[in-house]
């Protein structure tokens, strides 16, 4: 969530992304996520949630 926030998406859209992605909300809190996931969406938010956490990794 902290990437998430970094790039000003609020935790309320970004579960319905998940939704609508079929994308597990609870294990992406608990664990996280591989980027692969996000960048397969060819969601524009995705992407940049992406590259904050690349950013932040760095």
């Amino acid at each position: 969530m902290k990437d998430v926030r970094a790039v000003k998406l609020c935790s309320s859209g970004t579960r319905g992304f998940f939704k609508r992605h079929n994308m597990d909300w609870n294990k992406f809190l608990a664990e996280g996520l591989p980027e692969e996931d996000f960048l397969a969406t060819g969601d524009h938010n995705a992407l940049m949630v992406v590259e904050a956490a690349r950013g932040r990794q760095k």
